[in-house]
């Protein structure tokens, strides 16, 4: 669903990819497509385009508008609940320690009940910490180590990730996907 090069070149054209609402399916990774999978897709009629590129492609027979946003045909219901991985679960804390609030760039996670105290590794026991608060937190509780959690940790449902996932849009927004991707955005007069 998500490959990383395309926001690295954008000149390669990369396709927003909406649901059936005209949600994006994902805002963190973004949902994108490269132009070669949604031209497929629009052949075999699984999705509308809803706004071009001024790029063509040609074929000895056709001459098509690359599609910047698609909308597919047929609704995919996201799951309720996220699987519990350690992207999302940086995605959940913001990417941030919860002891120290830094947004260092060596995060690991943090078992709040320790593994050695019977601590399982769930989403309410598994926190985002940052490589020094993780060594002097050490096998101890946040209690017992004088570290406070910034917040309880909790399992999220997806939509609480994707509402987290927009706060850190990829470094190319293409003019097209705008109207799309942030529904809180005050509005011109």
């Amino acid at each position: 669903m998500f490959h990383p090069d395309l926001i690295r070149h954008p000149d390669s054209c990369p396709t927003l990819v909406l649901n059936a609402d005209y949600t994006p399916l994902s805002y963190y990774p973004l949902s994108i497509w490269p132009w070669q999978t949604a031209v497929k897709a629009v052949f075999l009629d699984r999705v509308d385009i809803v706004a071009h590129y001024e790029r063509e492609v040609r074929s000895p027979n056709h001459v098509m508008r690359l599609p910047s946003v698609i909308a597919l045909k047929q609704f995919v219901r996201p799951s309720q609940f996220p699987a519990f991985t350690r992207f999302n679960l940086f995605l959940r804390d913001t990417f941030a320690c919860q002891y120290c609030g830094s947004n260092a760039r060596e995060l690991t996670f943090d078992h709040v009940v320790p593994r050695a105290q019977g601590g399982r590794t769930t989403w309410e026991n598994v926190v985002t910490a940052c490589a020094p608060c993780n060594l002097k937190k050490g096998g101890r509780t946040p209690r017992q180590a004088h570290m406070p959690l910034a917040i309880e940790p909790i399992r999220p449902t997806s939509w609480q990730l994707q509402e987290h996932g927009r706060r850190f849009p990829p470094n190319y927004l293409h003019e097209s996907w705008h109207d799309w991707l942030y529904w809180d955005v005050e509005l011109e007069a």
